[in-house]
């Protein structure tokens, strides 16, 4: 009876200082794992730099695509394109082409 009369006493006495422990080591692991985390920061930034990069190959790619319908507009018409468009929609072939089908 007597030691547990001790052992509250001594868990009474350094409550301060156990709940101080608890709150280090809370605020330890948000610093090192938390949503704003050294290592939270090294991934937003891989992301950034994959994100910029898939960003500029479709910008890339959209301007491709711009010059092109800016060639198949009525006013300045390119031929080559045009015959090229028609024979892959409609599926045109001169006399002297022999034409493959290959399956999907």
């Amino acid at each position: 009876m007597k030691r547990l009369i001790e052992q509250r006493y001594v868990v009474r006495q350094n409550i301060l200082t156990i709940i101080g422990l608890c709150l280090c080591a809370y605020f330890t692991y948000h610093v090192v794992m938390g949503e704003r985390s050294k290592f939270r920061y090294g991934s937003l930034e891989q992301s950034i730099t994959r994100t910029t990069a898939e960003y500029e190959q479709t910008r890339v790619k959209r301007e491709q695509l711009e010059a092109r319908v800016i060639k198949l507009r009525p006013g300045s018409i390119d031929p080559d394109l045009l015959e090229e468009r028609a024979r892959v929609v409609l599926g045109f072939a001169r006399d002297d082409e022999h034409v493959v089908i290959l399956p999907n």
